[in-house]
């Protein structure tokens, strides 16, 4: 059975997300991320890193949410998460779950930093603002390709909404994401009321 390795308001969220969608059996292993249990050895035979999430499918182990993501979706290619290898909706496909990591992720994580997680001697004020002028760039086009649609593939939801999703909804949760962007605004509200969604931060 896939065994997923979590712990909430982590990027584990990610791949159990895609999961509940997928409506396949697996079995969650939390990790308490306080008491360091991410550190034990045995874990760390599974993600060496130290962190989470990670997947172990028999003697398979993956670590990094988009990898565990883009596996999942392709191992259970019935479900639909994924376009069709070889299409042009698989590479844009491709770019929108790699612009979540690259794009969305860094400037919303640096924002976070410092602003909320490290002290406040720690905070440098100037990479806020450099990372809020990165971010208005990287959610503008997210805006602009929303434009008319539902989700960022156009009419069907995939495992790329899991993962621009995750991050949108962080960056609203955190209320860097204004009114003036109505697509994305929309987008994060619709994702945040499917079914497998609500299952999968319930806990």
């Amino acid at each position: 059975m896939l065994k997923l390795y979590h712990s909430n308001q982590s990027r584990s969220v990610r791949p159990r997300w895609l999961l509940e969608e997928l409506g396949v059996p697996y079995e969650v292993v939390r990790l308490d991320l306080h008491a360091l249990e991410q550190k034990k050895p045995e874990y760390l035979k599974i993600n060496p890193n130290g962190a989470v999430p990670a997947l172990t499918d028999g003697d398979l182990a993956i670590f990094e949410s988009g990898a565990i993501v883009q596996y999942l979706a392709d191992k259970f290619p019935e479900q639909r998460m994924a376009p069709p290898v070889g299409t042009p909706a698989r590479g844009l496909y491709y770019q929108w779950v790699h612009y979540a990591m690259s794009g969305l992720e860094p400037p919303i994580l640096a924002i976070f930093l410092h602003t909320v997680l490290r002290p406040e001697a720690q905070r440098v004020p100037m990479l806020v603002t450099e990372a809020r002028q990165q971010l208005s760039g990287a959610l503008g086009v997210v805006e602009q390709a929303l434009a008319g649609r539902p989700f960022i593939l156009g009419k069907d939801f995939t495992a790329a909404d899991v993962m621009v999703g995750s991050m949108l909804g962080w960056a609203r949760m955190m209320s860097i994401i204004g009114d003036e962007l109505k697509n994305v605004s929309d987008y994060v509200t619709r994702l945040s009321q499917r079914p497998a969604f609500a299952r999968a931060t319930a806990d």
